[in-house]
């Protein structure tokens, strides 16, 4: 994968799970920190910019730090501590699944000059579909690495997965499987 051009996003990561269902997301989550962690390594040593894409939780002031206080404490403590957005990460706050909508993410990158997003965190088949379907339409370059993803099942990703593959032409391969040139 060609290296300018280049953004991760981080979706819904930064998350408290205090819904119906959550449960079941924590545990097909938590297979997906260590490669999650090191993509974003990845990208952090590519000088690649990462860029959190986030649920507002019904805090409209768009506070990065009250959003990330909320999660604390709750069943995705766990996320919220290995992937804090670090001093030079971006934090886009989301109303509604799509990262695009009623956001500033398509400002921010074409001021980067981004054509290429790389689409991981939460969840598959809601958030990641609807933000990718929309990163299509604005005609980004997509890859969405299959074991930076989760949903509550593995056949509800599996599904977003297989979707976003035959209707969108998405890569869905692998973290492992792509280099960085």
């Amino acid at each position: 994968m060609k290296i300018t051009g280049t953004a991760l996003l981080i979706v819904d990561i930064i998350n408290k799970m205090d819904f119906e269902g959550a449960e079941n997301l924590l545990a097909e989550t938590r297979p997906i920190l260590k490669s999650l962690i090191d993509l974003k390594h990845i990208c952090k040593e590519h000088d690649i910019p990462v860029i959190y894409v986030n649920d507002n939780f019904g805090l409209w002031q768009e506070n990065v730090d009250q959003i990330v206080e909320e999660c604390r404490g709750g069943l995705g403590d766990v996320f919220v501590k290995a992937l804090h957005p670090q001093e030079d990460d971006y934090f886009i706050i989301k109303p509604k699944h799509s990262g695009f909508y009623g956001t500033q993410l398509d400002i921010l990158l074409k001021h980067l000059n981004i054509s290429r997003l790389i689409i991981t965190g939460i969840t598959t088949d809601m958030c990641i579909l609807f933000t990718a379907n929309d990163a299509y339409m604005r005609e980004y370059e997509i890859w969405v690495p299959k074991d930076c993803t989760a949903a509550e099942t593995q056949d509800a990703k599996e599904h977003a997965l297989e979707i976003l593959h035959t209707t969108l032409s998405i890569d869905c391969s692998s973290s492992s499987d792509v280099s960085f040139d």
